[in-house]
């Protein structure tokens, strides 16, 4: 049976609430984490690409949770107005002829925005990553092309660096600059889709780990339509709820997010356990 755990986007906040979630599960049920931490697959975008590769990468999960509680961090601090940002996306895609089109003009806004040097960007992502190698499962990491809008979902396989492919998910348009790699420059994988559950086809147990309240209108994607599409697979989405949300803040990409986040993300994870637990048994 494969097991399949998807890890969504959600800033700086996302990053220590799905850790947090993590390790709530194993606060409750140890084995029930186990199982769920050596899934055959990892999905994990924007955020969860973060996740995905610190979860995959031999550390304890005690140690990577305990890190978000750490007032010290690699995490740059960036003023962010989400109500103006996706205004502006909203804007770049205004008469878009479909999704790939779309997906290219934010890519254009992403080029011409100013943000901080690449490289002081890929530093940041560096210090994430206690590992910098890829796994030996399979773990993929989506982004866009800036330039054409399709779609890349980078493996261990493609040849790219560890810590470039997490950059270039983690690419935030009109936030972080895009990621060079071979030639190209790659934007947020959470402009496909914040989720991209669908990537997890062909397993049979599916756990989405989502920080955003369940019925929140995704910027980008469906879950819906996605879980749809991963039937007859048994699928169960963990979801923020009012406490996590209110941790998250204003700014979801400020560095003060992660204790308050990690901390809800833990009560979630230990209240839900037992719904995983009934999918995952």
């Amino acid at each position: 049976m494969i097991n399949a755990l998807v890890l969504a986007g959600g800033g700086v906040a996302g990053i220590a609430w799905e850790l947090g979630v993590l390790r709530g599960i194993a606060d409750v049920d140890p084995s029930l984490a186990a199982r769920i931490l050596a899934a055959d697959l990892v999905v994990g975008t924007s955020a969860g690409s973060t996740v995905a590769a610190q979860i995959t990468s031999g550390v304890d999960l005690d140690e990577l949770y305990a890190v978000q509680l750490r007032p010290d961090s690699a995490e740059i601090q960036v003023d962010v107005d989400q109500e103006s940002l996706f205004a502006a996306f909203g804007a770049a895609v205004a008469g878009a002829s479909g999704a790939e089109d779309a997906r290219r003009r934010v890519g254009a806004l992403a080029r011409s925005t100013e943000t901080v040097d690449p490289r002081v960007r890929l530093a940041v992502i560096d210090a994430r990553l206690p590992v910098k190698h890829w796994p030996d499962r399979r773990m993929l990491l989506p982004a866009v092309d800036a330039e054409s809008g399709e779609v890349a979902v980078f493996t261990r396989a493609s040849g790219v660096s560890l810590v470039d492919a997490v950059a270039a998910s983690c690419a935030v348009p009109g936030v972080w600059p895009p990621v060079a790699i071979d030639g190209h420059h790659y934007i947020d994988g959470g402009v496909r889709s914040t989720t991209n559950a669908d990537l997890a086809a062909g397993a049979e147990r599916v756990l989405v780990v989502n920080p955003t309240l369940a019925d929140a209108p995704q910027p980008w994607g469906d879950l819906d339509a996605e879980i749809a599409t991963l039937a007859p697979a048994r699928v169960h989405v963990i979801s923020a709820d009012q406490a996590s949300v209110e941790a998250f803040g204003d700014n979801p990409l400020s560095p003060a997010t992660r204790a308050p986040s990690a901390r809800a993300g833990r009560a979630v994870g230990a209240a839900t356990a037992a719904a995983v637990a009934a999918v995952w048994s």
